[in-house]
């Protein structure tokens, strides 16, 4: 069954986008590609116990097994070797991205305490959104009770489009929850 938030782009969105931007075809609009999840451990890394829970937290918000990330080089200050554990990391694409973004906009964002709303500053020169997330406590996968340490999580949204402008319509229209500009 196709996911609800792939219907929507591909009924509702892609044509509204078409004749804002006046594309020749549907095609031309932009397109987002994949999510990728990233959980920095830091220390924390070189302990297997909370790799595994970490691990489990992560499968169970993605539906996928993550990958263990490692250093690439080692750096005295910031205590680090090469080659041990320094992460997890998920990439999420076709079916699975829909459904987590649909999650992610729906029910996990709307949960953050005090939320006033996502920087619309975080796109960089290809157009890709990255937001951090404070708790992973957010997503309702997650059983409070069996969470030892509440952590981080960085979130990219690859979108192959012409521009940060038209990246920035395409979230905006799938009901992303970004901040005004206005000043206060």
């Amino acid at each position: 069954m196709e996911p609800r938030l792939k219907n929507i782009i591909n009924k509702e969105i892609n044509p509204s986008l078409k004749e804002m931007f006046g594309y020749k075809n549907i095609f031309m609009g932009p397109k987002i590609e994949k999510i990728v999840l990233n959980m920095g451990l830091g220390l924390d890394g070189n302990d297997t116990k909370i790799i595994n829970s970490c691990q489990e937290d992560l499968a169970s918000i993605t539906g996928q097994k993550p990958v263990i990330t490692k250093f690439k080089k080692s750096i005295a200050n910031f205590k680090t070797r090469k080659n041990t554990n320094s992460g997890l990391k998920v990439t999420l694409r076709k079916n699975k991205m829909y459904e987590f973004m649909d999650r992610l906009i729906n029910i996990a964002l709307p949960r953050i305490k005090d939320f006033r709303g996502l920087n619309p500053n975080g796109f960089d020169k290809f157009g890709n959104y990255t937001f951090g997330i404070k708790e992973q406590i957010i997503f309702p996968e997650v059983n409070f009770d069996k969470v030892d340490k509440i952590r981080g999580l960085d979130i990219t949204i690859v979108i192959k489009s012409k521009d940060k402008k038209h990246s920035f319509e395409l979230l905006k229209k799938l009901n992303f929850p970004f901040k005004d500009n206005r000043s206060n």
